[in-house]
């Protein structure tokens, strides 16, 4: 694999190869762009797209579509108030107009108390449903006599509320998204152009990630859907700029070490590609695995999500390497990297902290562990499960309508659950179904199946159809007709929707959750051929996971008044942190294991916390003008003469020799010698002892940090 790796990125730091594979990558977005824009025509925007595989509730979803060769949606009208009959009345005349052929708009149906009115108006679901659903309440809100309110609800109302919400999601996500990975790349690289790069790049990927996608799922039957379509791109920036930032980083180290931008291009993808390698493979193998999952929006956006990782890995490792080179040194400015100088300047922020938990590295895990856990603590309480109300920040007209139905129907009025049985044991199952606490009515009216075969059955519920106590009658309605003999019977409807998806999250966790970690300790024990620290290092992430779910409760809960969060929200969680979350573990022990080798182990974990922590890196070693950091001091201590001794080539006395000699054995032995820098900075370091810019130290260290304070 590796051989492979070193192959395929020999390319992009090539003197031609460079050029090639920046053709290449046009051609490939020049003759297959127009089928990245076909990935909306093969979406699965069905309501079994989002249920779980084989649920009742599916299946009956399935069943209902062998009983009418059109769609049908209801709109649901409440009017409420004095003299709202007539209102009522002349509306429904006015919506008869948008009754598909065959089906009509209801009476005006009167509440027990008499305070309110009910119109079901039915809608085709292929003859823009949400534009219809407008058009009924530009109607319903004209000529509305005072007090009178009326309020357009129901599953197609419900349905207008939602994309409405969503309505521009995608574009505005993926705007905002190019915008935070701009803002981060300047303020990490500080150039006005290097930033367009990585973008540049992500940009090829995302054509190659929607081509892909689209292929996949015309001739492959991959499973797509509009939250699997959307979250794609985000997912594509977002590792896209993982690879860019430690590609740069050490593309960058490369070009103040060689004279010749190819061999630190070629240097940098030989150090970094392995690295990368290992967290595209865990993310996209840690998607793959939401094919365990139930839920098939969720198993959607694992295989479509896993395709996006694959091609943005392979973007970064070759179009970035081939338009970092062309460009040449200059992209950096105004901080360019010359060759010759020193990769960094000054100590950086993650060389302090790496340097503070060295010195108390016991004390530092401790209260890691200890904030991490009182924040995973917090998870224990977190709301699970979203009633229509909860799902909106703002009450929008359908909530309203539901509220009002609630108040004077039964609360399941307006969203039956349907059954559908086998037409010969009809009538037993309709007993079978009334008597069942929780519900008010089974409707007289059934629809069959051309062939006779099949009968539906609407049953309204006492309870709201996102209540909890409509959950639990769904399951003794499931219980009662499933005893009548031969009947085949089967529940579903929106509230059976519900039930099953959330019954499938929890399966789902418990699947799912157990086959990623083994995956993510697979590829740690893998890279770092070893068990204990992969073991380590899931631990961390695994707790990490848990104090940002606990975080977002406290968020969600206390600051912004939400009243819960929804059951897909676990386990997408769960896979996008453990999986992306692992890529910095990897990047980190990766780095710490090549710096191990060359500094040893407490040096080189340190060494690897700097150069990866904040992208950019701290050496051990800088040398002047910007100040030198050695571990050495004059041999002698207080024995050393207190005044600056000239140096050059012949040290003026026998003593001074000795001296200058042992400075050097010391310094060469203890402190530089593979163990700080590169061998010209080790013999920079060497060169500055031997200079007038030198002194010898009495009872103090050089201006450098350790040593002997004599």
């Amino acid at each position: 694999m590796r051989a492979l790796l070193q192959r395929v990125t020999r390319a992009p730091g090539g003197r031609h190869g460079k050029w090639l594979v920046l053709v290449a990558w046009l051609i490939v977005a020049v003759a297959l762009g127009p089928l990245a824009g076909k990935l909306g025509d093969v979406e699965d925007t069905s309501a079994n797209a989002f249920l779980p595989r084989g649920a009742e509730s599916a299946r009956v979803n399935t069943e209902l579509e062998k009983f009418r060769t059109d769609t049908v949606m209801p709109a649901v009208v409440v009017y409420t108030g004095e003299g709202a009959e007539a209102k009522a009345a002349a509306d429904r005349t006015a919506f008869a107009q948008f009754a598909p052929a065959g089906e009509e708009v209801s009476r005006p149906l009167p509440s027990d108390d008499g305070e309110a009115l009910m119109t079901v108006v039915p809608l085709d679901t292929e003859d823009d449903l949400t534009g219809r659903v407008d058009e009924l309440r530009e109607i319903a809100g004209a000529n509305a006599p005072p007090g009178v309110d009326i309020e357009v609800g129901g599953p197609a109302g419900s349905l207008t509320d939602q994309v409405a919400v969503f309505d521009g999601l995608d574009s505005t996500l993926l705007l905002a998204t190019a915008l935070v990975v701009a803002v981060l790349l300047l303020i990490t690289y500080r150039s006005p152009v290097l930033w367009l790069l990585p973008l540049l790049a992500v940009g090829f990927a995302a054509v190659l990630t929607q081509v892909t996608t689209y292929l996949l799922a015309k001739h492959a039957g991959l499973p797509v859907d509009p939250q699997s379509a959307g979250v794609l791109m985000v997912l594509v920036f977002g590792v896209g700029t993982d690879y860019a930032l430690l590609l740069i980083a050490r593309y960058r180290e490369e070009l103040h070490r060689h004279a010749d931008r190819h061999e630190a291009m070629r240097i940098a993808l030989g150090r970094s590609g392995p690295a990368i390698l290992a967290s595209a493979g865990t993310i996209a193998v840690g998607l793959a695995c939401l094919a365990f999952a139930d839920i098939n929006s969720s198993r959607s956006l694992g295989l479509v999500g896993a395709i996006g990782v694959v091609c943005g890995f392979l973007a970064m490792v070759t179009v970035l390497p081939a338009l970092l080179v062309i460009t040449g040194r200059w992209v950096f400015w105004p901080f360019v990297p010359r060759h010759g100088t020193p990769a960094h300047k000054e100590r950086t922020v993650w060389s302090r902290i790496g340097t503070a938990v060295a010195r108390r590295p016991r004390w530092s895990w401790m209260m890691s562990v200890a904030a991490t856990g009182v924040l995973a603590l917090s998870a224990a309480g977190i709301g699970m499960g979203l009633t229509q109300a909860e799902m909106f920040q703002d009450k929008p007209e359908s909530v309203v309508a539901q509220e009002r139905i609630s108040a004077h129907y039964p609360s399941g009025a307006s969203d039956p659950a349907k059954i559908v049985t086998r037409t010969g044991q009809a009538a037993e199952v309709r007993a079978a179904a009334a008597t069942v606490d929780g519900v008010a009515r089974v409707e007289k009216a059934a629809d069959r199946t051309p062939d006779g075969e099949l009968t539906t059955l609407s049953v309204v519920l006492a309870d709201a159809p996102d209540s909890q106590a409509a959950k639990d009658t769904i399951d003794e309605l499931r219980d009662a007709v499933h005893e009548v003999s031969g009947s085949g019977a089967l529940v579903g409807g929106t509230t059976a929707q519900a039930l099953d998806t959330q019954r499938a999250a929890d399966r789902d966790l418990t699947t799912v959750i157990p086959i990623v970690l083994l995956v993510v300790l697979g590829v740690l024990i893998w890279l770092l051929r070893a068990l204990v620290a992969p073991l380590l290092l899931l631990a961390t992430v695994v707790l990490s996971y848990f104090a940002a779910l606990g975080a977002s409760n406290l968020i969600f809960e206390h600051v912004l008044g939400f009243a819960g969060v929804d059951w897909s929200i676990p386990l997408m969680g769960f896979v996008f942190l453990v999986a992306l979350g692992i890529d910095y573990n990897i990047f980190l022990m990766h780095r710490v294991k090549e710096e191990a080798a060359r500094l040893g182990h407490s040096r080189g974990v340190l060494e690897g916390l700097t150069s990866t922590g904040g992208v950019t890196a701290s050496l051990a070693l800088e040398t002047a003008p910007y100040g030198i950091r050695v571990v050495a001091t004059a041999p002698g201590g207080t024995d050393a003469p207190a005044r600056r001794v000239a140096r050059g080539p012949a040290p003026g006395t026998e003593q001074e020799k000795a001296w200058y000699q042992q400075i050097v054995d010391q310094t060469v032995a203890s402190s530089l010698l593979k163990r700080y820098g590169t061998l010209d900075e080790q013999a920079a370091a060497i060169v500055f002892l031997a200079s007038d810019e030198a002194s010898y130290i009495t009872g103090t260290v050089l201006p450098v940090a350790g040593g002997d304070l004599g």
